[in-house]
Order: C-alpha cells, then structure tokens, then sequence
C-alpha cells in the first residue's frame, strides 16, 4: 500500500478525540508523556486538539540560536525531533498518542500520512499544499503552513503537528522557523480559507481518521492536567 494511502484494509480502529480547548504548553505536554509511559498494549489510540498559549518549543536537538528574540514569549524545550516553532491562537495542535505497530506503519509512513491528511484538508478549500524533500511539514507556495514534531517511545507516538488556520503571524519572525532561517510562514485564512477553528478541526479530524484507519470517539473527559 502506497505510503499516504488510506488505511481501509482492515476494520477501522476505535480512537478517542479530546477536545482540550486552549491551554499553556507545558501542561499538555507532561499529561502526553504520563499517558504514552502508561499505556499497555490494550490501551486505546487517542487523538488530543488543543489551542495553546504563546509559546516557542524547541526540539531537543533544537539549536538555541535558531530563537532570535523572544520578548516576552517564552521558550519551552521539549523533547520531541524538529527545531523551534511557535504555538498560539488560532492555531491548530493534534497529538495524535498511537500505537503504530497496531496499525502496521512505520514512523517514516506515519509522518507521510498526517502530511496527507493536513494536505487533503486544506483541499476541502481548493487550496493547492505539498511537501518539501527534506523539511517535513505542508507548505503553500513555498510558505509554511503546518509544522510537524514527533515523538515514538516504545513505538508509541506523542507530540504531533500545528496547523496555522487564522492566527498572529508576528512571532514566527522571531526565530528560524523550523531552523530555516528566512522561510515563509502562512496562515489558512490569508490562503483563501475559513476564518474559524470550529469550520477546520471537524475536517482535520475526518482525514487523520481517514488516514489511519480510526473509528473517532469524542469524549468530554479531559487528561488530568494539573500534575
């Protein structure tokens, strides 16, 4: 089976989707790693939406002088692949905390596969998107317009992607995006498309099911994010 196409030759997989809201960084970040370091073989896919605070993450190979003026921003580093990106309103975050051996993919497969489902969906708007050798993420005309930062321990995946939909694009150009010094970054409502999350997560969430073969369970139930 080709490297993006959809996962249909098996029964679909139950996930659960938790709608997080908006929320800082770190919280979200810690709750991800108790669940991946707790989960058993048993425990069901979940796919985590969040809108986070201001906030710049490094990747923990991340090159410090990527981040060239914070200001008031702070920098957070993580412990997922990638350099520096920048979280905030109006963007999209989806981690997806899958079992990969369970859906019979490889991690080169799996980064292949969120690509595709943020490709299609921007689609959904006749918004022409594509990959670039060598620099995982979406890009329209050469900007970018989602991130991709991962994570696998015990071939169990945490971290995810930040897709841009109607946000701030200021603080990008206080660091090397991604450690490209100079790339463009953009932004879905200045591409053509929706101003609003709510018309762009459903659509999201529809094609990473798509992609990997998910039967999608929202739930109000939240992770515990005080610890």
């Amino acid at each position: 089976m080709d490297a993006v196409a959809t996962a249909v030759d098996h029964a679909l997989r139950p996930a659960v989707v938790r709608d997080l809201g908006r929320q800082a960084y770190e919280p979200v970040w810690h709750a991800m790693q108790r669940f991946t370091d707790q989960r058993d073989d048993d425990s069901a896919d979940e796919l985590w939406v969040v809108e986070h605070d201001p906030v710049f993450t490094l990747g923990q190979a991340g090159k410090p002088e990527h981040v060239l003026a914070p200001g008031d921003i702070p920098v957070v580093h993580v412990d997922r692949g990638g350099q520096v990106t920048y979280h905030g309103p109006g963007q999209i975050v989806v981690y997806p905390l899958l079992r990969l051996p369970r859906l019979g993919i490889g991690v080169r497969d799996y980064v292949c596969r969120i690509e595709q489902a943020i490709i299609d969906t921007l689609g959904e708007w006749n918004i022409g998107a594509e990959r670039q050798d060598g620099a995982p993420g979406v890009y329209v005309g050469g900007a970018k317009v989602a991130a991709l930062g991962i994570r696998v321990r015990r071939g169990c995946t945490f971290h995810g992607l930040a897709f841009n939909v109607a946000m701030d694009l200021e603080p990008f150009h206080r660091i090397n995006p991604c450690g490209y010094e100079g790339l463009q970054v953009t932004a879905m409502v200045d591409l053509g498309g929706p101003s609003g999350m709510d018309a762009v997560k459903p659509v999201l969430l529809d094609q990473l099911a798509r992609q990997f073969g998910l039967l999608l369970r929202p739930t109000p139930e939240q992770p515990d994010l005080s610890a």
